[in-house]
């Protein structure tokens, strides 16, 4: 699969461009944690649209593609679904996600590196949402690092809600932590939650260190709600999430 990895390195190429030209600062920790061979599970956070955009370029130096997990909707997509195939992503069903778990395990099988968001939907509240037992689950059952990974700042330039700037300097940060794996014994559950453990720890490390705050009392919308911002508390994002998977005929379950 490296072999016919063109598209994804011209994709790199084209959005390592566009990052330079809006002057995106990147602060990218831990990336040393990131395997550089050998099959791992990746787990990120999901904050915006450019996530995995901002995980795979953070990714680079360290010579892995990864291969993501996404929603079905986006292969629908006339030119970017043919570009996230040809990149070997996994589109998922939220109602029928066995064949790509068992397309996760395939990759897994051929060394490779897979990205999943546990969250499956982007958190409105901007901390995180109960995991999914996906991402625990593929690292469990094939012995795979299962590396945790935040990002924060790039919800401020494509999110839900009709959230999105071109605003050029906006800083983008991404911790990536110490590899997780599975102990003697251990349950797939019981990794998750030490995976959302893991996460929390990172997630705060990102937000308290995060180099700008709100501009003014409209620019507090991406800040969470326990550190004074607008965005709303966990359980009032979790009814807007309902709300807004339900209004494109889509479900959780």
């Amino acid at each position: 699969m490296p072999g016919k990895d063109r598209t994804y390195r011209f994709v790199i190429v084209v959005f390592g461009l566009l990052f330079r030209l809006m002057g995106y600062r990147f602060d990218v920790r831990g990336v040393d944690n990131i395997p550089t061979s050998g099959r791992a599970v990746l787990a990120g956070n999901h904050i915006g649209f450019l996530d995995f955009t901002f995980i795979g370029y953070a990714a680079r130096p360290r010579g892995r593609r990864i291969r993501f997990m996404a929603k079905t909707s986006v292969f629908r997509l006339p030119v970017v679904g043919r570009l996230m195939r040809a990149m070997h992503h996994v589109p998922v069903d939220r109602s029928h996600g066995a064949s790509a778990y068992r397309r996760g395990l395939a990759l897994l099988d051929d060394e490779q590196v897979v990205g999943v968001f546990p969250e499956a939907t982007i958190s409105r509240s901007w901390l995180l949402k109960p995991f999914r037992r996906g991402a625990a689950g593929l690292a469990l059952h094939r012995d795979a690092p299962l590396v945790p990974v935040v990002v924060w700042g790039g919800h401020r330039i494509y999110t839900v809600d009709g959230h999105r700037s071109l605003r050029r300097g906006v800083p983008v940060t991404i911790v990536v932590g110490t590899p997780l794996r599975a102990e003697r014994g251990e349950t797939v559950d019981a990794l998750s939650d030490r995976l959302r453990a893991s996460m929390e720890l990172l997630l705060a490390e990102a937000i308290d260190t995060y180099p700008e705050s709100p501009r003014d009392e409209d620019d507090r919308w991406w800040l969470p709600h326990d550190r004074g911002g607008a965005a709303p508390d966990p359980q009032t994002a979790a009814v807007l999430d309902r709300e807004a998977v339900a209004r494109i005929g889509e479900t959780f379950e």
